[in-house]
């Protein structure tokens, strides 16, 4: 389809996109944006890289979202040759299929060489989640110039930067703060998860990926098992995200156990509800200790990776934390343990401190609640305006 027709087609509300996400909080990203462009176009055809969320809004998957899910320098090295094949792949298809725009959702490693790619053979590209260079890699941003003609922000401290640094850019809100929100109810959370209703609840959530799970599993469930020994009350939920995780995390649970076992209910999927039915939550670090804030549950925050990773990336940061509700606020609202410091003894006594400190349980609410009501801007509808709005412009010059 040629550059002219794709902009009538856009401008007469039918669109055409080429997406990628590459892990499961870019395949949710992502079908908030599928979910507000149905509602505001004729027609939506879209195509690419993504995972269940997405193919529920009726996303055509070309690859899933797991030939993308690699993190840290050591596993991204050993698969690279397979990831520069794909991306290699999905541009010649990408192009071949002269979409209205391909929409890049975070994964920045993976999808600012395929935009720039596109974007030189003509295609719009418009990226969803800027790359964090207000915390580490701040030269990324030569690349997101060379590679992307409009940026949408989910953090609204992001604008300042692009404006400074001439790169169109739109906040438009964070897609869970739309969805997610305090005083969700905890007893019906905990029925639906078959959980004790008069105990003190702990969600572990270890990571969505693989890699995570190799690195954070055992350490959270050994954390699970050091909290039951001081305090047989304690009970424990921790989701799986997939069915081979979830049989990896069963054998992992059934291994630890030493002077008795913890109780540590695994579920399938159901993060978030796991999240509501907890009274704190142990997680990695990544979008789902956000997501904890908007829900507004106290947390600690913790992050392992192989050592080689670590220590080509410790230095790096620009910023004195990790974790994003401590990042958005600015301050040390909730502990964050880092590779050697993220021991279970030390992980089980942030814990057992939260659950114990009603005042500090308070706090961390109120300032939740204070963050969720900036990013909620009703992302999905502003996102699929924006792109609209793009997509009906006229081309670039060749």
């Amino acid at each position: 389809m040629a550059q002219g027709q794709r902009e009538s087609s856009a401008a007469a509300g039918s669109l055409r996109l080429a997406m990628v996400a590459a892990e499961a909080s870019g395949d949710l990203l992502a079908s908030s944006i599928l979910r507000g462009l149905r509602g505001a176009t004729r027609t939506l055809e879209a195509f690419g890289v993504g995972g269940p969320a997405m193919r529920a809004q009726q996303f055509n998957c070309w690859d899933d979202i797991d030939q993308l899910s690699v993190r840290g320098y050591v596993e991204v090295l050993s698969a690279l040759p397979r990831l520069l094949a794909l991306r290699r792949s999905l541009g010649k298809r990408v192009a071949a299929s002269r979409p209205d725009a391909f929409i890049g959702i975070d994964a920045p490693d993976f999808n600012l060489g395929l935009e720039k790619r596109l974007r030189a053979q003509g295609v719009r590209t418009i990226h969803f989640v800027s790359p964090s260079i207000w915390a580490w890699r701040s030269e990324r941003i030569a690349s997101i110039r060379e590679s992307v003609d409009h940026m949408l922000l989910v953090f609204p401290f992001e604008q300042r930067l692009y404006d400074q640094a001439g790169i169109r850019a739109t906040y438009v809100g964070h897609p869970l703060a739309d969805v997610l929100a305090p005083g969700a109810d905890l007893v019906a959370a905990r029925q639906a998860l078959q959980l004790p209703l008069d105990k003190p609840v702990i969600a572990l959530l270890p990571g969505s990926r693989p890699d995570e799970i190799r690195y954070m599993g055992r350490s959270f469930i050994e954390t699970a098992q050091w909290m039951f020994e001081q305090r047989r009350d304690c009970h424990f939920v921790l989701p799986a995200a997939s069915p081979a995780l979830f049989e990896r995390l069963r054998r992992m649970a059934e291994s630890v156990g030493r002077s008795g076992q913890a109780p540590i209910t695994i579920v399938s999927g159901q993060s978030h509800r796991a999240m509501v039915a907890a009274d704190s939550v142990l997680v990695a670090s990544g979008t789902a200790t956000l997501e904890a804030a908007l829900i507004g549950r106290p947390m600690v925050i913790a992050y392992k990776m192989a050592e080689i990773s670590y220590r080509l990336m410790k230095n790096r940061g620009l910023l004195p934390w990790i974790g994003l509700p401590n990042i958005l606020c600015e301050a040390s609202l909730v502990p964050e343990f880092i590779q050697h410091q993220a021991t279970p003894e030390a992980l089980g006594r942030a814990l057992l401190a939260q659950l114990d400190d009603t005042r500090l349980q308070q706090s961390l609410r109120q300032r939740f609640a204070e963050l969720h009501a900036t990013l909620r801007r009703n992302c999905a509808e502003r996102s699929a305006e924006v792109i609209l709005s793009d997509c009906a412009t006229s081309a670039r010059p060749q």
